[in-house]
C-alpha cells in the first residue's frame, strides 16, 4: 500500500547479527516497506513478519539501479545492505543515481569498525583496501614496512590470495589475521600468522584480514612519493630515470581524482607514479610498441596499480576519443606532426603540460612551445659517482630538457572579468 506521497528510498545497513542487532527505526523502516532490495544473503536476515516484497540485486548490480528503481517507482522502497551503505556500499550508487538528498540512508557499524574494535587499532591509522570485485594486485600499493591494513575480501579464498601476493611483493615476514562474521553469533579471529607460514585454509566468506607490514630484510624499498628506484620496472632501457621522474611528477603536480595521459609510455614508470600518490588517481599510457605496452601492464600490476589502461597506438591519432586529461606528460614522439598541438588541445583550462626530450629536434619544439605558451624550460642534469682507477669520478647522464606549463585559456576580447 503507497501513501500519496511516497518517500525517499531507504538504505539500511545490516551487519552479521541480523535483525536482532538493528535498531528500532531500522527495523520500523524495512517492515514499512512495500519492497525491499538486497542480496540474496541480506534479504535472508528479514523477519518471517516481513509481509512485502523481497527483490535480489542482478548481476551485474551497478547498471541495473536505474531500471530495478524505476520498475517500483511510487511504492515504499528500502534497500539493505552490509554494515555501512556509504563505505564501499550500494549507498555510493544510490545517491549518485538519485541525489544526496533524495535517499535516506541509516548506517550501521561496517566490518573496519568492528575489526579495529577487535584489533585495538585506532581507525583514523589504518588503511582499508578493498578487493571486493577488483584485483589483489592493488594491494601492493598500500604495502609500507609498519603500515596496518585491513583488506575487504571477496570470499573465502581472498586471505590466501593476500598471503601469496605480501610473499611475491617482499613482505611474507608481514603478520596476518582473518576476522569472520564480525559482530554476529559465529564471530572467529584466526591466530596470528606470518604470509610467509600462513597455515590456515579457507573459512567463512564473510571476512576481513588484518595486515600488520614487514617487509623482509633483502627486499626492494618502495616509498610513498614519486622517485622510486629504476629496480622496480621491467624496462628496455625506455624509462624516465628516478631523479628525473621524481622531477617530472612534482611538475605535474597530480591530485586526488585527476587523469594523466601518458603520452609514449615506455615502461610507464610516470603513470605508475602518478597513480601511486592516491588510489583516486588514474592514468592513460598510450605506447606505439606491442611489446612495450604489454610490459607497462606488468608494471602497473607489480607496483599496485592495475587500473593503469594501456593504449597501443601511435600518437596523436592513438589519441582520439580519450577522456579529457586533467595533465599530459609527453616522454617519448614530440617530433610526430600534431603531436604537442593535440595534447595542448586537450587540456582544460588550468591543465598542465610536462614534456621531456634529450634531442636537439625535440629540444627545438619545446623551445618554440615556451615561447608561444610560456611555462618553464629547464634542463635537468644527474651525475653518478662511478670508479675511475682506484679512485672515484662522475660520470654526466644525457641532459634532460624539460618544458611544464599550466594552459591559461584567454578569456574572449571584450568579455567581463
Amino acid at each position: 500500500m503507497t501513501t500519496a506521497q511516497t518517500p525517499a528510498p531507504a538504505v539500511v545497513g545490516i551487519g552479521a547479527d541480523g535483525w536482532e542487532g538493528l535498531v528500532d527505526s531500522a527495523r520500523g523502516t524495512l517492515l514499512d516497506a512495500d519492497v525491499v532490495i538486497g542480496g540474496a544473503r541480506q534479504l535472508d536476515l528479514l523477519p518471517p513478519e516481513y509481509a512485502g516484497e523481497r527483490v535480489a540485486w542482478p548481476s551485474p548490480l551497478r547498471p541495473a539501479v536505474p531500471a530495478l528503481l524505476a520498475a517500483h517507482a511510487g511504492r515504499r522502497i528500502a534497500v539493505l545492505a552490509s554494515g555501512d551503505p556509504m563505505f564501499y556500499g550500494i549507498g555510493r550508487a544510490l545517491t549518485e543515481e538519485l541525489g544526496p538528498g533524495a535517499v535516506r540512508v541509516l548506517p550501521h557499524p561496517s566490518s573496519v569498525s568492528h575489526a579495529c574494535a577487535r584489533l585495538g587499532w585506532p581507525v583514523e591509522d589504518v588503511e582499508v583496501v578493498t578487493l571486493v570485485g577488483r584485483p589483489a594486485a592493488r594491494l601492493a600499493a598500500a604495502l609500507h614496512d609498519g603500515r596496518r591494513l585491513l583488506v575487504l575480501s571477496a570470499d573465502a579464498t581472498t586471505p590466501d590470495d593476500v598471503a601469496a601476493l605480501l610473499r611475491d611483493r617482499g613482505f611474507g615476514p608481514s603478520r596476518m589475521r582473518v576476522l569472520e562474521q564480525l559482530g554476529g553469533a559465529k564471530e572467529r579471529t584466526t591466530t596470528p600468522a606470518t604470509a610467509d607460514d600462513w597455515p590456515h585454509p579457507p573459512g567463512d566468506p564473510l571476512n576481513i584480514v588484518a595486515v600488520e607490514c614487514r617487509r623482509a630484510p633483502d627486499a626492494l624499498r618502495l616509498g610513498a612519493v614519486p622517485g622510486l628506484p629504476d629496480a622496480a620496472y621491467e624496462h628496455d632501457g625506455q624509462l624516465t630515470k628516478r631523479h628525473i621522474r621524481a622531477a617530472t611528477l612534482g611538475a605535474l603536480a597530480p591530485a586526488p581524482g585527476e587523469l594523466l595521459w601518458d603520452v609514449g609510455g615506455g615502461s610507464g614508470s610516470i603513470a605508475v607514479e602518478w597513480m601511486r600518490t592516491h588510489p583516486a588517481c588514474r592514468a592513460i599510457t598510450v605506447e606505439r610498441d606491442p611489446a612495450r605496452a604489454e610490459r607497462i601492464t606488468r608494471n602497473a600490476e607489480r607496483l599496485g596499480v592495475p587500473g593503469l589502461q594501456v593504449v597501443t597506438g601511435a600518437a596523436p591519432e592513438a589519441l582520439a576519443g580519450l577522456p579529457r586529461p586533467d595533465a599530459v606528460f609527453v616522454g617519448g614522439g614530440l617530433t610526430a606532426p600534431g603531436l604537442l598541438a593535440a595534447c595542448w588541445d586537450a587540456l582544460p583550462d588550468g591543465g598542465r603540460m610536462v614534456a621531456n626530450t634529450v634531442t636537439l629536434e625535440s629540444e627545438a619544439l619545446l623551445a618554440d612551445a615556451h615561447r608561444r605558451h610560456g611555462g618553464e624550460l629547464v634542463r635537468l642534469a644527474v651525475a653518478h659517482a662511478v670508479p675511475v682507477g682506484g679512485f672515484t669520478g662522475w660520470r654526466q647522464a644525457m641532459p634532460v630538457t624539460q618544458w611544464a606549463v599550466e594552459k591559461t585559456v584567454e578569456p574572449p576580447a571584450g568579455a567581463d572579468t
